[in-house]
């Protein structure tokens, strides 16, 4: 029998990171909870008996500090964001593309780099699932969020995932690395305390459409993110793939 997965998730203290490592507890995973806060996370199940989870803090632009600990990772989930509303400063415009777009960004790319040499190190054989990141861009990419600098941040991630997955899906050794895209409507958390779903919820519908075997993944009210994300999403697969050469081609003559 498989050993259960081991799930990593950013923004573990906010409403939304609690909510997923309730439904990964729910199934039998092994949690690793990373946060920025001094605070030691508790959670509790639903017979108010505590979860076992290993905290970690860390910080964005500690990214390579988490490599050895993504080693042992098998779903790697960001959720970590920030949301400065009306602020439109330099420095509010650097915290939002750090927090929101760049670290995400970086810790994809290290983990794909980890997932690869663990995949040589262990072999095709090896019982271990498939790695999968899971990215919470939200449908800000797409939609307006009544907050310039979260829509900007929000939609360079996008892109950015976007681009990356071109050249996991073409890899010559096969797929050693899946993308799940997060799309999500306004829930209720620090970051909007008036979004009309709750975590709980979102977090289920997440887990759900994940077992169906979806790589885009929408939960939200509004019925036009359902129509616009997946042309979006063809859209950028279809002009980042005839305009631009993954690494082993640039490297041909």
């Amino acid at each position: 029998m498989p050993s259960p997965p081991c799930v990593a998730i950013t923004g573990a203290s906010g409403s939304l990171g609690q909510a997923l490592l309730r439904q990964w507890h729910r199934r039998g995973a092994r949690l690793i909870a990373l946060s920025c806060g001094p605070r030691q996370l508790e959670l509790r199940d639903a017979a108010g008996q505590p979860i076992a989870l290993r905290d970690v803090t860390w910080c964005v632009g500690q990214e390579p500090d988490l490599r050895e600990l993504l080693q042992e990772v098998d779903v790697l989930v960001l959720n970590h964001g920030v949301n400065v509303y009306g602020e439109r400063s330099a420095a509010a415009t650097e915290r939002s593309l750090e927090v929101n777009a760049l670290s995400s960004w970086r810790l994809l790319e290290q983990f794909a780099a980890v997932v690869s040499e663990r995949r040589a190190r262990e072999g095709e054989q090896s019982a271990r699932p498939r790695a999968e990141v899971w990215l919470n861009t939200s449908e800000a990419e797409i939609q307006p969020a009544l907050s310039p600098l979260y829509e900007i941040s929000k939609r360079l991630l996008g892109q950015l995932v976007s681009l990356r997955a071109l050249d996991l899906a073409h890899d010559p050794a096969g797929p050693r690395l899946r993308i799940r895209r997060l799309v999500l409507g306004p829930f209720r958390s620090s970051l909007n305390p008036v979004g009309v779903m709750g975590a709980d919820f979102v977090a289920g519908q997440i887990l759900a459409q994940a077992r169906l075997g979806l790589n885009l993944i929408i939960v939200t009210p509004n019925p036009l993110t359902y129509l616009l994300m997946p042309l979006a999403t063809l859209g950028r697969w279809a002009y980042f793939g005839l305009l631009t050469r993954g690494a082993g081609a640039a490297a041909k003559p």
